[in-house]
């Protein structure tokens, strides 16, 4: 018996990163895995890696692609038990560098898409009184971090965005909890070290120092934090933050 026995679970953004490693790690917990991402190429590469799973293109800021998507999620498969909101794009620069663009931008992916994704899922959890609701927050949300104006701003919202979910849910027998991990060695971080440093590895060692753990987070690890609030491990988890961050939100 897995963790997930014949749960449904929707991940955005599993076409990499966090979002491949849970969708794998879901899977292997006996989940039926529906792999949704913007870019379907990769998610189909992750849904080939996981016995039970398909995938779907999703771009989250798109209201008509998110319930098409949810429509879909429970015409093929009969409900939606797990939203796993982890679809997300980083900004970098304070508030004079970060122009409005690029601010609107992370704000439209980080934000809009939670709550859209979430609208078109949630009808189907309150028909079954049923289902539990990850979004993907960051520690960011709590403390200062130079140069992140608008994924702090963003981040933050999502987590002031859960705790108001969990209120209005809460009696439909729905759980809205979010994840607030650290520095993460995804993708987008080895891409950032590459572009930002002449030297990667100083880099790297400069983003370690942030950490009590000396060290980045792995994908696998924010992978399992979701596990644990999808599952009925954590039937009495509600409107929580939980961090996953190496220490960094500590004090040194």
């Amino acid at each position: 018996m897995g963790r997930l026995d014949s749960k449904v679970c929707v991940i955005t953004g599993a076409g990499s990163g966090i979002g491949r490693a849970s969708a794998r790690l879901f899977g292997s917990e006996g989940a039926r895995v529906v792999v949704a991402d913007v870019d379907v190429a990769a998610a189909e590469e992750t849904a080939r890696e996981i016995e039970n799973a398909w995938a779907s293109r999703v771009d989250v800021t798109d209201g008509d692609e998110t319930r098409a998507l949810a429509a879909a999620v429970a015409s093929r498969e009969g409900r939606i038990d797990v939203l796993f909101n982890n679809a997300g794009i980083a900004g970098v620069g304070d508030v004079v560098e970060t122009e409005p663009e690029l601010f609107d931008r992370v704000m439209r992916v980080n934000v809009r898409g939670v709550y859209l994704m979430s609208r078109a899922v949630v009808p189907f959890m309150i028909e079954r009184k049923v289902g539990s609701i990850i979004n993907m927050s960051s520690c960011i949300a709590e403390i200062g971090l130079a140069r992140r104006v608008s994924y702090a701003a963003s981040k933050g919202a999502v987590l002031a965005m859960t705790k108001s979910m969990q209120v209005d849910l809460a009696p439909h027998g729905i759980r809205v909890n979010a994840l607030l991990p650290g520095t993460i060695l995804t993708p987008f971080v080895e891409r950032y070290l590459r572009e930002s440093y002449a030297d990667p590895e100083e880099g790297m060692a400069s983003i370690r120092k942030r950490q009590l753990s000396n060290d980045l987070g792995r994908p696998e690890d924010v992978a399992a934090a979701a596990l644990y609030l999808a599952s009925d491990e954590s039937r009495f988890v509600m409107a929580s933050g939980l961090v996953v961050d190496g220490g960094v939100s500590g004090a040194k």
